[in-house]
């Protein structure tokens, strides 16, 4: 009975959470209800171009105001990271009540300076982005017999060297009726609807509507300027406005005022609340995005398994034919035979620059823990395109906790190499938390300050450069400081054999090794160049980026190629007697960096052509630069931990004098 009995509370639990999830769509996102003419109010969002990757504040250009002036909406770390300016709007509607010819304002007289400027954000294609309980207006063009939806609307339109300007707005809002969430409902009759009582809240009993979509169509309208003269904001305009998107009339002149207007139309639509988003998830060449993805994902794995059971096969024949021959066989293949069994005196000699190997790889832990876990939580909906700024809000959060981390496997690997020493584990962990930081910081300030010279809102406000200097001396720095604490109690790693005092010679090489490791980068850059392109689209072309499930799988496959790679180079290495593998190992995974930068001048030439401006460029590659250093620590760090491990397992297993 006590069975049955639990049986019963677990599966009401489960149940739960499944309603959960049909109640929430996103972990913390949940319907609001709107009553019949209950007030919605239009926000705006920066302008934005990809011609030019440059945002600017909406009301930079002559557009109206809200009657009760310009208020930022709360943004989080995110959003201000990543440029956008949220703002309130004078578009004012009322739930589910239709209104047409809506006077919003009439423009001072341009002068020349606010033309010039009205005319260059046309030239350079400049969106204005509306949002409507959280939802971004999409627009729909037909192109070919296709149709195209894009996010926002232009600001004007060139034709035969006129320009014109998008002064009336068509909006129509999809609304669906609020269904009061109920478990009991969901879970039947009986039992369990006498156990787990409904919620039932003060105004359930009024029906209220719920928007799942917002849409927009852009017209040029040429009002009546002495129709206006005597008309307050949200009067209804005199004579009836035609909304044509397929003509243009309201062209932009100098000491000319412009008048805007707008219409809006509630539609009741059978999309729900968890489905509002697919409207803006729907990617064209969705068909070749999934099927690119799983060939390379099987041509990859099957390339793996291939050199995976090539080189497991390799080593069990050295290793078994090595451990058969008695000591004076053993003495006497040393003597006549090359290979990795001739270098144990001195595969665990100290590298070059020990410090700076183990503030790499200690960051690149760092970097790889933080995309794993950003990417996992990502793919399970907590930081989905309807939650702005929480990707790169999550991002930073992440980093600063695995700080702890990057400071435990840098100090133990210092120990390890210096055979155990403690000595300078406080630099270590001081240098392991400034290094990354410190490259971003001056990479971040230095494309700041073109963002600053051209009063965009994408650059990083001065107060927020404070609150992100504070998190990295305040959080992220401890954090690693703990760690290296940690890292110097821990027992370091000992070698399995001496090392001799005199370093023995390498032998010539037919090839340099540094062509090796730049060719070893071809494989784990396969393994993500397709994904690659969705993600640059995603940050270039204003897509929206959702298949982190994909890209989960993607990472895990690239740090198993890496790992591969870097191993198979490492005993290439040893079987010509190079024992140098600390850095080569390091930088035969992490030359993928190298191709990720020249795959992204690749898209800059080929499908950025419009990029316009050397600000632009240089803002392009500044942050590529960024993501590349990034991608060569993580992926480095893959590839030196394995290696590590192979070399480590490779000498322990054969018993040597």
């Amino acid at each position: 009975m006590e069975l049955s009995h639990r049986f019963r509370i677990w599966g009401f639990t489960i149940l739960l959470i499944f309603q959960s999830a049909y109640g929430f769509y996103l972990p913390g996102s949940y319907p609001h209800k709107y009553a019949v003419g209950n007030e919605l109010w239009v926000k705006v969002n920066s302008l934005t171009s990809i011609d030019t990757e440059i945002p600017f504040s909406y009301y930079s250009l002559p557009f109206c105001e809200p009657p009760n002036g310009i208020k930022d909406s709360a943004e989080n770390l995110g959003e201000l990271l990543m440029g956008d300016r949220i703002e309130n709007s004078p578009y004012r509607f009322k739930m589910h009540t239709n209104e047409s010819e809506i006077f919003l304002c009439k423009s001072g007289p341009l002068d020349a300076d606010r033309l010039n400027l009205l005319k260059k954000r046309i030239d350079e294609m400049y969106q204005v982005n509306l949002i409507l309980d959280n939802l971004p207006a999409i627009r729909y063009t037909k192109k070919e017999g296709f149709l195209l939806r894009w996010t926002g609307y232009p600001v004007g339109i060139k034709v035969k060297d006129v320009y014109y300007v998008f002064n009336h707005l068509k909006f129509k809002v999809l609304v669906h009726k609020y269904e009061e969430p109920n478990v009991a409902r969901v879970m039947g009759t009986g039992d369990g609807a006498e156990v787990i009582p409904t919620v039932a809240k003060a105004d359930s009993d009024v029906p209220g509507w719920i928007i799942v979509g917002f849409e927009v169509i852009p017209c040029s309208f040429m009002h009546n300027a002495d129709a206006v003269k005597k008309l307050n904001m949200y009067d209804k305009y005199p004579t009836a406005i035609k909304c044509d998107p397929t003509t243009v009339a309201m062209a932009v002149d100098d000491k000319k005022p412009i008048i805007f207007s707008y219409e809006v139309e509630f539609e009741e639509s059978d999309i729900k609340w968890p489905s509002r988003w697919d409207a803006y998830l729907k990617m064209e060449g969705s068909k070749v995005h999934w099927f690119s993805i799983l060939n390379s994902l099987m041509v990859i794995t099957f390339l793996a398994g291939i050199v995976l059971v090539i080189f497991l096969r390799t080593v069990r024949r050295d290793l078994t034919r090595y451990e058969e021959l008695d000591k004076e066989a053993q003495a006497q293949m040393n003597e006549e035979l090359s290979g990795w069994k001739l270098v144990v005196g001195d595969v665990f000699r100290a590298p070059d620059h020990p410090a700076l190997l183990c503030i790499m790889v200690g960051d690149g832990v760092q970097i790889l823990g933080m995309a794993v876990v950003t990417i996992l939580f990502a793919a399970l909906g907590f930081m989905s395109p309807a939650s702005r700024g929480t990707l790169i809000t999550g991002m930073l959060f992440f980093y600063m906790i695995l700080g702890i981390a990057a400071g435990y496997v840098a100090v133990r690997l210092w120990r390890t190499i210096g055979c155990g020493d403690k000595t300078g584990w406080v630099s270590v962990s001081w240098k392991v938390s400034c290094f990354f930081p410190g490259i971003a910081f001056l990479i971040l300030t230095t494309l700041n300050f073109l963002l600053w010279g051209s009063h965009s809102t994408g650059a990083i406000p001065f107060s927020l450069f404070v609150i992100l200097i504070l998190l990295w001396f305040c959080i992220s720095v401890p954090l690693t400081l703990i760690g290296g604490y940690l890292g110097a109690k821990a027992p370091h790693i000992e070698f399995p054999v001496r090392t001799n005092q005199i370093p023995r010679e390498i032998p010539a090489q037919k090839y340099p090794s540094w062509l090796l490791v730049l060719g070893a980068g071809t494989l784990p850059f396969g393994t993500l160049f397709i994904e690659l392109f969705f993600i640059m689209s995603s940050i270039w072309m204003g897509r929206v980026y959702y298949v982190f499930g994909f890209l989960f799988i993607v990472l895990i496959l690239l740090v198993v190629v890496c790992a591969e790679v870097s191993l198979v180079l490492t005993y290439m290495h040893l079987c010509v007697e190079d024992w140098k593998w600390w850095w080569k190992s390091f930088f035969a995974s992490g030359s993928v960096a190298i191709y990720i930068f020249l795959y992204s001048i690749n898209y800059l030439v080929f499908d950025l052509k419009s990029l316009s401006g050397p600000v632009s460029a240089t803002l392009y590659l500044g942050y590529s630069l960024f993501m590349v250093i990034a991608i060569m620590l993580a992926t480095g760090t893959v590839g030196f931990l394995s290696s590590f491990w192979f070399v480590h397992y490779l000498f322990s297993s054969v018993k040597l004098d």
